[in-house]
């Protein structure tokens, strides 16, 4: 039976759910255009920026030094430059000045305790929670610095600059990346504790040992393919040494 307009009732129930369900759709849409440009941007960002802090600092290639006797420049590129690159976040770009300068007024403590306890949204040590307070203070010093500060940055092995004991600091550096030939005495390297091995090679004393590791030999690259200090390195060397003789 028609309705007086062509349609039965039936299809006027149709058409009638048609319209409801369009509009409801046309809203929902429309509410999703008008807040992507505020909210979702935002968001990403955050997220962006939390998972770049808390990245695992085992991922980073910056450096091969040891945990704890990393310098600045290389705990910037291994874990502060996911932000302080681009200046994600809020977040100080590296060697910006101007964005710099109102922090670096603050003075360096305090820069320092924020980076080690967390400020707006960078979490606590930048969520690299295995770099020492030492290794934080020489990042805050070197970015702050490439913004026009002048501050000192901790020297590796204590901020009087002590000589790095060689069964602490050479061991960590041996077990990172020495141990790859020198335990196994792989492409004729002389194998840790041969004395044997070892003998000929010392004889000419511990600073020519340095000197002639630090520049290479045979299928050795320079310092053994370690990137950090030449202080570290020696300790390094120095731990084989007295385990050799």
């Amino acid at each position: 039976m028609s309705n007086g307009n062509g349609m039965a009732p039936g299809q006027v129930v149709k058409v009638l759910i048609g319209v409801v369900v369009f509009l409801v759709v046309a809203i929902w849409l429309l509410a999703k255009l008008a807040t992507s440009g505020f909210n979702v941007d935002a968001e990403v960002m955050t997220k962006e920026a939390v998972a770049a802090r808390l990245k695992p600092v085992g991922e980073s290639v910056a450096s091969d030094a040891p945990p704890g006797m990393r310098n600045g420049e290389q705990v910037f590129k291994g874990i502060c430059i996911s932000c302080h690159g681009t200046g994600l976040a809020g977040s100080p770009k590296f060697g910006d000045a101007g964005a710099w300068a109102p922090r670096i007024a603050k003075g360096f403590d305090t820069l320092v305790q924020h980076a080690l306890g967390g400020f707006n949204a960078m979490p606590a040590k930048g969520g690299a929670a295995d770099l020492s307070d030492d290794e934080v203070k020489r990042a805050v010093a070197y970015m702050a610095n490439a913004g026009g500060a002048k501050f000192t940055e901790p020297k590796v092995g204590g901020e009087g600059g002590a000589a790095l004991d060689p069964n602490v600091a050479g061991k960590k550096i041996f077990d990172s990346v020495c141990t790859a030939c020198h335990s196994t005495g792989a492409a004729g390297a002389p194998k840790f504790g041969d004395k044997a091995a070892w003998a000929p090679r010392l004889k000419p004393g511990l600073d020519e040992v340095v000197k002639i590791a630090t520049k290479g030999l045979n299928a050795m690259p320079p310092k053994g393919g370690f990137t950090g200090s030449d202080e570290e390195f020696k300790a390094a060397v120095e731990y084989m040494v007295n385990n050799s003789k």
